[in-house]
């Protein structure tokens, strides 16, 4: 059988952590932060876990991850 090829946008994007999960960056902290309250700001640097129905697509893109 040939390998699979990792998805490297993927790769660049989501990260795993130790127990398998994907974790990935939130949305809307590249620009236009100044009208974003502080709070916001606060909470967009925080990573999230991805939900289990999108954990199974990622599996997909990252075979060996």
């Amino acid at each position: 059988m040939p390998k699979m090829k990792t998805r490297r946008s993927a790769k660049k994007r989501i990260s795993l952590t130790g127990s398998g999960r994907a974790r990935r960056h939130r949305a809307g902290k590249s620009h236009l932060l100044v009208h974003k309250s502080a709070a916001r700001r606060r909470r967009l640097r925080k990573s999230a876990v991805l939900s289990p129905s999108d954990q199974q697509r990622v599996r997909r893109l990252l075979p060996y991850a």
